[in-house]
């Protein structure tokens, strides 16, 4: 029960972070870009000190591993920079539901990587959901009208690379997480992603205008959205098992949907809300 707890709390944290990123992109004028670099830096930072305080001889020994860091650096550069510019982007184009329901579609990819390696062919259950999820992205790109789209054309295509990068995400780190741990390896990926950007971003020279609610938001994006959600998400996927957390880990996009409606301007309709259902369907069924 605590495990499915805390992986209730990590996606609705998920789901709120997107809607606070996509507040501090329209009310602030912060750039996707900016807020990825800073938050990367940030929520990197806290990680390692939690490494350290908990994991003191993993993070040294991960450290002081040569042979480990083209591991972390492909990770950094491929899984964290990508999933963090590419949902950002997914968020400013469109609104953080939608940007967050177009990310669960990475399921479908993990489905595909699965049977490939395990040559097998979809079962019954997983090709519905697969039928599901195509009829639900149609949806929410049309609007229902098959002749023209609704949905942006750059926001469908940040929506779908971060598909693609979130399930190279669950895939790519696991050798370095179960060797450095979560903390370890999430702490060091962050940092190198954020580190590369530090030039071409240059935070300190393009400070977007924030106030003191501005700057609470940011600090929410950074504890609570970022290293919060993953450390619940994580842990409580350790305590009540990978798919109990994942099915719980619908709520990302659900509070993503709400508080999107709730906080912004968002308007969604029923036909959007029908491909949304239809896509959290798929996540039932894929597994």
């Amino acid at each position: 029960m605590i495990g499915s707890v805390l992986a209730l709390l990590g996606g609705t944290l998920w789901g709120v972070n997107g809607t606070v990123s996509k507040i501090l992109m329209d009310d602030y004028q912060c750039s996707p870009l900016w807020i990825a670099c800073v938050r990367q830096l940030a929520a990197g930072v806290i990680f390692v000190v939690c490494a350290a305080a908990t994991t003191p001889r993993q993070l040294a020994g991960a450290v002081k591993d040569r042979g480990s860091w083209p591991s972390f650096l492909l990770n950094a550069l491929v899984c964290v920079f990508f999933v963090q510019v590419a949902y950002l982007q997914s968020i400013n184009a469109t609104n953080s539901g939608t940007a967050t329901v177009l990310q669960s579609l990475n399921l479908l990819l993990l489905l595909l990587y699965t049977c490939v390696r395990g040559r097998r062919l979809p079962q019954r259950r997983e090709a519905a959901g697969v039928a599901l999820a195509f009829v639900g992205v149609v949806l929410i790109a049309t609007g229902g009208n098959l002749s023209s789209l609704s949905l942006p054309v750059d926001g469908l295509a940040w929506g779908m690379l971060n598909a693609l990068v979130t399930a190279a995400f669950a895939v790519m780190p696991l050798k370095l997480m179960a060797r450095w741990g979560g903390m370890t390896a999430n702490g060091i990926m962050f940092l190198i992603s954020g580190a590369a950007m530090l030039p071409f971003v240059r935070p300190w020279q393009n400070m977007p205008p924030l106030d003191a609610a501005g700057w609470g938001l940011m600090a929410f994006t950074v504890v609570g959205g970022t290293f919060g959600a993953f450390w619940l998400f994580l842990t409580g996927s350790m305590k009540a098992g990978p798919m109990r957390a994942t099915m719980l880990g619908t709520s990302e996009p659900v509070m993503a949907t709400v508080s999107a409606v709730l906080w912004t301007s968002a308007v969604f309709t029923p036909t959007d809300l029908t491909g949304f259902a239809l896509i959290i369907l798929m996540v039932f069924l894929v597994r």
